[in-house]
């Protein structure tokens, strides 16, 4: 099963945190980190107007699967003309792109919690893409050549952006439920020395969290947006993208804590969602693999609360 396509990790994936502390450092005064777009144009719209009201000029980096549902060549061509007109890293979706074959699937290495039929659809959605994205040589060469990986300085608060975890582009140990293992805490704590920073900013599982990593090898904070594109908490039809920032937020913090004198926060994303559903269903009308997968999210049906994606009693709702 593990190295079946969509549930393998390719070892090309793999980088680890000295990968991280040797990465070049980009200070910024904003930093928001935007992971799993997924090709929703009214998202990337609204992420824009949002820093457009922010006192000071923000430094947009999308941290991988901004494309996902943009199957139809315009949608292909505009997110990523717009997208890599910013900072990016590559996904496991823009890191399969490119590749000869299609031995790692969606590249997504889901774990054995995940259902077979999951996988097997996310593979075939990644095949439409990759058909397109083939009609689109420059786009495509642009994305391969992203890196995994991006690090920041927002103050005094040093900052990994990955699209997975430490360790590997699409690891799984940043999911929420990995988190909030016990035994996973010596290995997270271990990260902040070796990588060089006090924060992580990741996405990949699509599951927003936040955790503050404490031990006698180092302290710091992960926190996981989630998915930018996508309904993420009970009760909302926004996405969420992590903001760090010098200055306090001009929009409501979901919830959020701080990382040295830096102010890290979950935001909203509030998209026009019925414009997002009429162009999701016209690449992906009920019965086909997109829709079976990911329509009840779209449209809101998701059960989290803010309450739970928040790990630790330090790290405040706001």
């Amino acid at each position: 099963m593990i190295d079946a396509p969509g549930r393998s990790c390719p070892l090309r994936y793999r980088y680890g945190p000295q990968a991280i502390a040797a990465a070049p450092e980009k200070t910024v005064r904003t930093l928001y980190v935007i992971g799993g777009l997924y090709g929703n144009v009214e998202a990337l719209d609204a992420v824009e107007r949002m820093a457009a009201q922010e006192p000071h000029p923000v430094t947009l980096c999308f941290n991988g699967d901004f494309n996902w549902f943009n199957v139809d060549s315009a949608g292909f061509d505009g997110v990523n003309r717009r997208v890599l007109a910013h900072d990016a890293i590559q996904g496991n979706v823009e890191a399969e792109l490119g590749v000869d074959g299609d031995a790692a699937g969606c590249g997504c290495a889901y774990p054995d919690t995940v259902d077979a039929g999951t996988v097997e659809r996310s593979n075939r959605i990644h095949a439409r893409l990759k058909h397109t994205a083939q009609q689109h040589p420059a786009l495509q060469a642009r994305l391969s050549a992203l890196p995994m990986m991006a690090r920041y300085r927002v103050g005094d608060c040093r900052v990994g952006v990955v699209h997975g975890d430490a360790e590997s582009l699409a690891g799984w140990g940043f999911d929420p439920a990995a988190l909030r293992e016990p035994a996973q805490q010596p290995w997270l704590s271990s990260l902040f020395a070796q990588a060089g920073v006090d924060a992580f900013a990741s996405t990949h599982t699509c599951s927003p969290a936040l955790r503050l990593g404490k031990g006698a090898m180092g302290s710091g904070l992960v926190i996981n947006n989630g998915a930018a594109g996508m309904p993420n908490l009970t009760g909302s039809v926004a996405g969420l993208i992590t903001r760090i920032g010098v200055d306090v937020s001009p929009h409501a913090s979901v919830y959020g804590t701080r990382c040295q004198q830096a102010h890290v926060d979950a935001l909203w994303v509030p998209y026009d969602a019925a414009r997002w559903h009429a162009r999701f269903l016209s690449n992906w009308p009920a019965g086909t693999d997109a829709h079976t997968s990911y329509f009840g999210r779209i449209e809101g049906r998701v059960s989290l609360d803010a309450a739970c994606a928040v790990l630790d009693a330090e790290a405040a709702k706001t």
